[in-house]
């Protein structure tokens, strides 16, 4: 039987290359699994399953944005997960969640601390700058600041729908741009 593991770690790889259709491959499989992991972690929470698909999005977008952090050498699903564990606590803190999220399965490949990295932040800031003000302030506010589409949408008087086409539109711009070198 084929390591899972490996085949999105593959995947990963070639996408941070610049392949579009390994990328493509590497979401449609990853997702589920993204899904999966997120229902049990609300329902651990005392949430319900159906709250997930903002946090599974937060979590692809923080993914695509973040990507060049990860470690080609080690497997890409922990370094995913985390992302999502971290979205998961950042949305039941947004919603006065007093519950307990358990961490114990993934206690073995999170880092015991995020390493600092100043390069990454003058790039993710230089690419940024590149972008319109209301590209960026949905970038901002969604990729970083962890907020939902729905609090975007209301802070800047837009439906969410908008929003999330607005901030796919941002990211590929940002993409392009970083591709171009205008960084």
């Amino acid at each position: 039987m084929p390591d899972v593991s490996e085949d999105l770690s593959s995947l990963f790889r070639r996408a941070n290359r610049g392949d579009g259709a390994a990328y493509r491959q590497f979401l449609i499989a990853l997702t589920p699994r993204l899904r999966g992991l997120v229902r049990k972690g609300l329902v651990r929470a005392g949430r319900s399953p159906d709250e997930c698909e903002d946090i599974v999005q937060e979590t692809l977008i923080a993914m695509h944005v973040k990507r060049g952090t990860w470690d080609e050498s080690q497997p890409v699903e922990p370094w995913v997960y985390a992302i999502a564990n971290y979205k998961l606590i950042d949305f039941l803190r947004r919603r006065g969640s007093h519950g307990h999220v358990a961490i114990d399965e993934l206690a073995d490949i999170l880092p015991a601390e995020p390493a600092a990295d100043t390069d990454l932040t003058i790039d993710r800031n230089r690419l940024l700058g590149t972008l319109p003000d209301r590209h960026r302030r949905v970038v901002q506010e969604m990729a970083i600041d962890g907020r939902s589409a729905r609090e975007v949408a209301e802070a800047l008087g837009m439906t969410e729908g908008a929003v999330r086409v607005t901030l796919h539109r941002a990211l590929k711009a940002m993409g392009e741009a970083f591709r171009r070198g205008s960084t």
